[in-house]
């Protein structure tokens, strides 16, 4: 269990950029320093991992980052600026496993780009250069 204030490993995505592990401080004002205002957390994997992002990240027009899809590879929402994907634990956040670093790394490595096709929205999945 990772008590209040105590530094955990998770992953950063920023939009336009490759993710990447990072070394945060476990608080509120931490997170929502990194989100830039009131955290929400979603939890949209059967993995003990949760989404950190910002509550109105879309109302405020954050800018596009990364697309969540169905089993079947459909987008069904679309997350917009800075967010974390931090490990669960017992009552609070925690270190995510080198397991699951890795798995969230590679799903979430790249950044993706949003285009209207024929009234869907469709996700590019682009590599940096």
């Amino acid at each position: 269990m990772c008590k209040e204030n105590q530094k955990i490993k998770v992953i950063l995505c920023k939009p336009n950029e490759t993710a990447k592990a990072i070394e945060i401080e476990n608080s509120l004002s931490s997170l929502q320093e990194i989100v830039g205002g009131i955290i929400q957390v979603i939890y949209p994997f059967s993995d003990e991992v949760g989404i950190v992002a910002n509550d109105e990240g879309k109302l405020l027009g954050l800018p596009l980052n990364r697309g969540l899809k169905y089993d079947n590879g459909n987008l069904y929402d679309i997350l917009c600026g800075d967010f974390l994907v931090v490990g669960l634990g017992e009552e609070d956040f925690c270190s995510l496993s080198p397991e699951l670093m890795e798995k969230y790394l590679y799903i979430f490595k790249y950044p993706e780009m949003f285009m209207r096709v024929n009234g869907k929205v469709i996700c590019i999945k682009g590599e940096l250069q």
